[in-house]
């Protein structure tokens, strides 16, 4: 196994010392890049590039030949398992994602099995071994899924909702229909982020993109209670050294203390809570990722360095801050503002560590 040159990402999953904050970007490979983008003219589509491990594991790389990041993270997309389970996933120009057969009854969801990575969604795992093997111990690897909810949302609705009228009407409605559906996309979830360890990914991350729009006891109910199980399915060590677990739940600043139950190593957070108020109601139980807002790389280099401090002196001295932003990068940012937030993270944490 190839010795990490870099592991101060997972030291810090792990709430260990580091010498300075580590720093990645969610949907750092991607469009607004323009070497993504012509990789992705290269490849046809969308889809076709997530499913050539060749041009996965090169659009994974991208970024770390620009900047000094502190992890990888895999090239794919959150609804590979749906694809994987026959769905007929396609994305519409400027519509986003769309299934061919949502799930809208009993027998749909009856008809549903659980993809084998290896065999349903071997293109992933290729691509993890490529990557695994590109990097050659540079930083670590992260591996991701969706939430059951967020699959599940995506799944019932046909594609992206603004209302989520179909999913809310079935949990509301039919519970015990939308808990059999939520409870196979878990045994889905982790026998998929299990088969990215095995195949070297040395981190997850599992994406709750929609679990705030829910109320409180729903949220419970019908998100976090299948996280909470994903993460007791995991495989933790692997290749030996642990591997850590991030959940993140977009608008989930309300819940702080209910996910930091659930088992995981880190949370993410979004810029709507602040870290320090964060790390003051969790305390050691779990590191933390995040959170600057994204539209912040829009602004002028003195302005973006200026918000890093702000993170980081919020956060204060302490192990268990992973920097990133709190949602995606946006495809419109210049490659160079996100050059000058990483640059900033780096320099100006060393005197909190």
């Amino acid at each position: 196994m190839t010795e990490l040159k870099n592991d101060r990402f997972l030291r810090a999953l792990l709430r260990e010392p580091v010498d300075v904050t580590p720093v990645w970007m969610m949907r750092q490979a991607g469009r607004y890049l323009p070497e993504y983008r012509d990789l992705r003219a290269k490849a046809g589509d969308f889809m076709s590039l997530c499913k050539n491990p060749q041009l996965a594991c090169e659009v994974t790389i991208q970024p770390l030949k620009r900047f000094p990041l502190d992890a990888a993270i895999l090239f794919s997309d959150i609804l590979t398992i749906p694809d994987a389970m026959g769905l007929g996933l396609y994305f519409e120009a400027g519509e986003g994602p769309r299934f061919h057969k949502p799930v809208r009854t009993l027998a749909d969801i009856e008809q549903l099995s659980v993809p084998e990575p290896e065999k349903d969604l071997g293109y992933v795992m290729d691509t993890v071994r490529a990557i695994r093997s590109e990097l050659n111990g540079q930083v670590p690897l992260i591996g991701f899924s969706g939430s059951p909810w967020t699959l599940a949302t995506y799944m019932v609705e046909g594609g992206s909702s603004k209302d989520f009228r179909h999913i809310k009407a079935k949990m509301f409605d039919q519970p015990e229909a939308l808990h059999q559906l939520l409870d196979t996309l878990a045994q889905a979830v982790i026998a998929y982020l299990n088969g990215q360890i095995q195949a070297g990914a040395q981190a997850v991350q599992i994406f709750d993109t929609w679990g705030g729009v829910l109320s409180p006891a729903c949220y419970q109910a019908f998100s976090l209670h299948y996280m909470e199980k994903i993460v007791a399915g995991l495989v933790r060590e692997h290749g030996g050294r642990k591997v850590p677990v991030i959940l993140f739940t977009k608008n989930g600043g309300q819940w702080l203390e209910l996910i930091a139950d659930a088992g995981a190593d880190a949370l993410g957070i979004d810029w709507t809570t602040n870290i320090g108020a964060a790390r003051g109601r969790v305390g050691n139980r779990v590191a933390l990722q995040g959170n600057m807002d994204p539209c912040v790389l829009y602004a002028s280099p003195a302005r973006i360095r200026e918000e890093v401090k702000t993170i980081l002196d919020s956060y204060g001295k302490a192990n268990g801050h992973v920097f990133n932003l709190g949602h995606g990068i946006h495809p419109f940012v210049e490659p160079e503002k996100a050059a000058v937030f990483i640059d900033a993270v780096h320099e100006l944490s060393a005197e909190y560590h």
